[in-house]
Formats: C-alpha cells, structure tokens, sequence
C-alpha cells in the first residue's frame, strides 16, 4: 500500500507540475495559443443554440464567431435576411421566426387565410436552408376560453400541416406565461399545448417548452416535461425570477433539468435565452457548461 501524501508534498507536486506546464509552453508556444483558441469540447449530449435577442448590443457575425468558439451550433429566432450571416460560421438556425406574433395568432378564425399563406411561403425556404424548425403563437385571450381557442388554434394549424410534412420543417408553438411577462397569452400551461398537439395530429406540430415560462405557470419541470415529452421540439432556458443568468441566483437548477431532458431521448436543441445582466459572452459561456451534461 502506498504512503499517503503530505499537504506540503502535494503541492510541492503541484507546482512542480505547473512548472513542466509551463515550460512545454514556453518551448512550443504555437501550441499553447492552439490551445487557448480552439473551440469548447462539449459532451455532445446536448445540441446548444442561443437566442440572439438576447445579444441584441453585440453584432450577429460577434455572437457567431462566439458561440463557435463555446461549441454553439446554432443562433434562434433569426429572419431570413440573418441566415446568410450564420451560414459563414457554419452555424444553423435551429428556431426560425414564423408570421405569427405573441398577441395576434391562431386563436381567431379571421387570421387564418392569411397565416396559411405566409405559413406556405415560409416553410419551403426554412427546408431549402436545412433548418428543422419555425415559431409559431396561438395569440392572446382577449375574452376567449381555452377550449374555443384549442378548437380554433387546431382548424388553422390542420391547414398548414401537408407543406410541413412535405418539407419536413416542424411547426413549433412556444408555451409562454401569462402572470408576469405576457398577460393573456393563451398557450400558457403544457396541459393546454399538449391537447393542442394531440388535436393537431401530426409530427410536424410540437412545442418549444421554454423552462423559465413554465417555471412560472406550471412549476414541477422535471416530471412535466418528462410526461410532455413526445410534444417537445425544442427547449429555452432562463432564469426565474427574472429571466437573467441560470446561475446559483435562482431556483430553477439547471443540471437536473438538463439531464432529464437527456434521458428523455431528445434530440432537438437547447437555446439559452436569459438575459444577461454581467458581461454577456461570459454569462453565455458559462449556462452552456452548466447545461453541457
């Protein structure tokens, strides 16, 4: 059995090795700088996107050359006329922004016609691009009840499901709160955008189960998602209260929740959308290696 190390002997070792570290640096300096500038390696269980409202002082072609450099393999919510920018990175658009807006949506009959026209010139461009998603909102309440707006919700998106299916771009509907940030939204609970995917019927109709959100209206994330999980596209983080880094600051603890959506077999991606109240690029470097389980 081997004698146990003294503190003193301990780092006397340490710093030995920090030395030869140090020296072999010295001595091939091209490969400490290697080193220090090649990309994040992740563990690859998670696909990690960020939002890019959330950067909204930093340029698109920064936050790129950034996320590359965090191991971020896509920017969300970007508009057509941003793709050709992340496509120089070799990054995709995981999330692309949809016609419809967080207060006018599926919910009223008379905003069909025109939402199946844009729908139907929209999805065929996000495939050409290769990119697997495109957002979508059901609208606000505005005095009417959830089942009259599931009914109406569901007529509308039916329409727009062959062209999804064809161009196999997924349809996805973001769950949102309606208690602090968006009052009267109507997919505001997981129950309620389930029955939705359910009366849809199809793989190319799904959520966007935004944590922080559903933290808010619904609590109990991990056994939520975990039972919603066939309905899930796609993941947002944030943190509660206040939607600002995911740290030991707030309650939700991501690593758990992190790792159940990887034992739900999920292979979508995961966007980090908070916004950052100290130096964003570190902020943003740091929620990808607390989500990179």
């Amino acid at each position: 059995m081997s004698q146990p190390v003294s503190r003193r002997e301990a780092i006397r070792n340490l710093t030995t090795g920090a030395a030869i570290i140090g020296m072999t640096s010295l001595a091939n300096p091209q490969t400490a700088d290697a080193a220090e500038d090649a990309p994040a390696k992740l563990q690859g269980h998670i696909n990690h996107s960020v939002c890019r409202w959330c950067y909204g002082g930093i340029s698109l072609d920064d936050l790129c050359k950034a996320a590359k450099d965090m191991g971020i393999v896509s920017i969300d919510l970007l508009s057509e006329n941003e793709w050709p920018t992340i496509q120089k990175y070799g990054l995709v658009c995981a999330m692309c922004n949809g016609p419809t807006t967080i207060g006018d949506g599926w919910n009223r009959l008379e905003n069909h016609d025109k939402y199946v026209a844009a729908f139907e010139r929209e999805i065929p461009k996000v495939a050409k691009a290769g990119y697997p998603n495109i957002i979508t909102f059901p609208g606000n309440r505005r005095g009417l009840d959830d089942e009259k707006g599931l009914a109406n919700c569901a007529l509308g998106l039916k329409r727009i499901m062959k062209v999804a299916e064809e161009n196999r771009v997924t349809v996805v509907m973001e769950l949102l709160n309606s208690k602090v940030d968006h009052k009267d939204y109507q997919c505001d609970h997981t129950a309620w955008g389930v029955e939705l995917c359910k009366r849809v019927g199809s793989e190319r109709f799904k959520l966007l189960y935004d944590i922080y959100h559903m933290q808010i209206m619904d609590g109990d994330i991990i056994r939520t998602l975990k039972h919603a999980a066939p309905y899930i596209a796609h993941y947002h983080t944030g943190g509660n209260p206040g939607r600002n880094e995911i740290d030991e600051t707030q309650e939700i603890y991501y690593p758990a929740v992190m790792k159940a959506i990887v034992e739900t077999g999920f292979k979508g991606y995961v966007a980090q959308e908070f916004i950052p109240k100290h130096e964003p690029l570190t902020s943003l470097r740091k929620a990808i290696q607390l989500c990179d389980v």
